[in-house]
């Protein structure tokens, strides 16, 4: 599938150069002369259905509804797409079975002309040639729904009369209405309990004209034109959230009362707090909130077999078992415990009261700078330092980096950044390895002793130090240590996905010359580990 979701092709109709009026391009009917449908008669979907006295009402609708392109209204009605040449399918609901007037007001305005023609015109016409047959088929919507067809019915909506040919399509009279059901995107976009999600994922909507798709009509005045022109709709977060407007995948979305989300938003928006020297700091803090909420709550049901004992969201890799998996959702405590299922064309919607995790199941999450990325180090003094691989279940990544002093006597430094910290709570740690992972037989048990400073930024952006309370830290030769430098430290600023990184860690070796018997300089560093502070923690 290209680019999510088909729209439409308004084939014939230049790109730029030529009018969105069908009389306006010539190329029209020249370039459908062959697309009638077989068996044929001399009138076209539209004159067929302006003939027929039961279908008066979806005409007045048709005629007033216009067709969107790039998210504007264009002068082109349906009328005129289906008097033109290029092939459809429609079934035409008869008199009285909708509210007609209703429709036709909706047109005014251009967002009722859009919800019109993707709720109820889009709904019943379909780019395909599809014939009621005995053996059932699918037939896709030019909203891109699928229905099915059947001998008796389409969609499960009986029929009056089938398979009139025109000379540009198939017509089926039905007794009623196709139904519309929304795909999860649009339920969360078009129902009002859900407009602060809804607006954040609108807000991301484009049309995508495809040259390559399209067929050229040359050059006009130094301007490309297309005889047949292909634009694709595309919402770029959902290539990063899940992309739950395709009507081909199936999803579940868990998605909470608009007091529910204003509640959980206010509380991880405190998480996304920039200081005031980053550019457009409230606009990121917006997007990284909403994205903070919505990674979590989307789950493909491609990549989740056993749903009852867990369920994987669409953030999950199995580099990172630990992350985006959530363990019996339905039992009591589990987040879908209350949650109460909505049946949507493409999945389910789980609507619940209360944003059902928690930050440190979600976005809060820990944090580690790897001893042996050297790529971290920002700065090193009085040292030689080798990375070391070492396969084991207590080695972080399977790596660590030796650091040596350069002279017997030398207190040497390393500083390491530390990543997309959030404006929160966390407890600083260093994780140092035992001598004896390098030295089995006889290692050096003298432990190392250091001090740690912790650098970072306020509110205002100006530069911080915190010394640790310029303790002395000890390490332990004989075991695998973490050493809490700084408990329950507070980031006043948030440093997430942020290139200029203000936030690092530095280590300072801290042994006297008289103390070289009891002390080693040497340290088997295996990462800097920050422990997200939970509520239970501070418990």
């Amino acid at each position: 599938m290209k680019i999510n979701n088909i729209i439409y092709q308004l084939t014939g109709l230049a790109l730029i150069a030529c009018p969105l009026a069908l009389a306006g391009c010539s190329d029209w009917d020249d370039h459908y002369e062959g697309a009638e449908s077989e068996a044929g008669t001399g009138k076209s979907l539209w004159s067929q259905m302006k003939a027929d006295g039961r279908l008066t009402d979806f005409c007045e609708v048709l005629e007033n509804t216009k067709v969107f392109r790039q998210h504007k209204k264009t002068p082109v009605s349906y009328a005129e797409l289906l008097d033109g040449g290029q092939a459809f399918t429609v079934v035409a609901p008869v008199n009285n079975t909708f509210n007609k007037d209703s429709l036709i007001n909706l047109t005014q305005t251009n967002t009722g002309d859009s919800l019109v023609e993707n709720t109820f015109v889009m709904n019943h016409v379909s780019r395909s040639l599809s014939s009621v047959m005995p053996a059932e088929s699918r037939m896709r919507l030019l909203n891109s729904k699928h229905v099915s067809i059947e001998s008796d019915g389409i969609a499960g909506v009986g029929l009056y009369e089938s398979n009139i040919h025109a000379k540009n399509g198939i017509l089926h009279v039905s007794k009623r209405p196709l139904p519309f059901v929304r795909n999860l995107y649009e339920y969360v976009c078009d129902i009002e309990g859900f407009s602060g999600i809804g607006a954040f994922l609108r807000s991301y909507d484009e049309d995508y004209f495809d040259a390559d798709a399209s067929v050229s009509g040359g050059i006009v005045d130094g301007v490309p034109v297309y005889v047949d022109s292909v634009v694709y709709k595309r919402n770029k977060m959902l290539d990063r959230i899940g992309r739950i407007n395709e009507e081909d995948s199936t999803y579940w979305m868990v998605v909470p009362s608009s007091e529910g989300w204003d509640k959980a938003w206010n509380n991880a928006s405190k998480y996304y707090r920039y200081d005031k020297k980053v550019l457009k700091a409230d606009s990121i803090q917006r997007y990284w909130t909403n994205r903070a909420l919505l990674d979590d709550a989307i789950f493909s049901m491609t990549t989740n077999e056993s749903v009852n004992d867990s369920l994987k969201s669409v953030q999950y890799i199995k580099d990172e078992p630990e992350y985006h998996v959530f363990y019996k959702p339905f039992e009591p405590g589990g987040i879908l415990s209350s949650a109460v299922p909505e049946e949507c064309s493409n999945g389910i919607l789980y609507k619940t009261t209360e944003w059902p995790f928690t930050p440190e199941e979600t976005f809060f999450t820990e944090l580690r700078s790897e001893g042996e990325n050297q790529s971290l180090i920002t700065a090193n003094k009085d040292c030689n330092y080798t990375n070391r691989r070492l396969s084991a279940d207590s080695i972080s990544e399977g790596g660590y980096i030796d650091i040596v002093a350069l002279k017997t006597t030398s207190n040497w430094t390393m500083t390491y950044r530390v990543n997309n910290t959030l404006s929160a709570k966390y407890d600083i740690c260093a994780i140092l390895l035992p001598k004896s992972v390098a030295d089995n037989v006889k290692p050096d048990l003298r432990p190392c002793k250091f001090k740690a400073t912790i650098n970072y930024v306020d509110t205002l952006g100006n530069k911080k130090t915190f010394n640790c309370g310029n303790k002395q830290f000890i390490s332990d030769p004989l075991k695998v240590d973490t050493i809490v430098l700084a408990e329950n430290f507070e980031f006043p600023a948030c440093n997430y996905d942020q290139q200029d990184i203000k936030i690092s860690v530095q280590l300072t070796c801290s042994i006297l010359a008289r103390e070289n018997s009891q002390y080693n300089r040497e340290m088997y560093l295996d990462c800097i580990y920050l422990r997200p502070r939970t509520s239970k923690s501070e418990e």
